[in-house]
């Protein structure tokens, strides 16, 4: 193992399950999209997924939007244009999604990096930062091998710098920010929920 690597935690519990949907939706008093932010392992995907059954709305994930743009895997698209053209792509596919109404949107880690994105983020729903600390977004990702940015000697350090980097523009977007923690997904999104009822935002 390289001198420098962090060893990635032996036992890492498998992720919590999407809650099952409810026996009643829970209704918000508009239709505007719910959109996640936060670092890539903060749980953005499966949150979202259990966020969009309870509010009985479609859920979609940006990257995977990406991906069926462009027809590859988002590390593809690294190798081939860079993280520069992967971030233009990014910005088009989120201009779109953003333009829906009903859904939850999970974002990219990266997707409030260009002030065009923050703007069209704050200007079209309601935005809740999932915020977690480096340690739990490392046991997260450390074994995922669909991550560009984390192929460097020192994942660990990586998703350090990237969270300082990234912090201030979450909390800029953000109506809201939920600390995951090791919080089983169910209790989340049952955190959430409640919030986004009393959320009120006008665009």
């Amino acid at each position: 193992m390289n001198a420098l690597s962090s060893p990635c935690p032996d036992a890492a519990p498998a992720p919590d399950p999407v809650p099952q949907p409810p026996a009643e939706t829970v209704s918000l008093p508009h239709d505007l999209p719910i959109i996640l932010v936060g670092m890539m392992g903060a749980g953005k995907t499966t949150i979202g997924r259990g966020l969009a059954r309870a509010l009985g709305r479609e859920f979609l994930d940006l990257d995977h939007e990406l991906e069926a743009r462009c027809g590859v895997r988002i590390p593809t698209i690294f190798e081939i244009e860079g993280e520069t053209g992967f971030r233009k792509r990014e910005s088009a596919a989120l201009a779109a999604c953003v333009a829906r109404r009903g859904i939850v949107l999970a974002t990219g880690g990266g997707a409030v990096l260009a002030e065009a994105n923050r703007q069209a983020l704050k200007t079209s729903g309601i935005i809740v930062y999932l915020r977690a600390n480096v340690d739990e977004l490392y046991r997260r990702t450390c074994r995922d091998r669909n991550r560009p940015l984390l192929a460097t000697p020192n994942p660990r350090a990586t998703l350090a710098s990237l969270l300082t980097q990234r912090e201030p523009l979450y909390q800029e977007v953000a109506d809201l920010i939920v600390e995951t923690g090791a919080m089983p997904v169910p209790t989340v999104v049952k955190t959430i929920l409640p919030l986004l009822q009393d959320c009120e935002k006008r665009l």
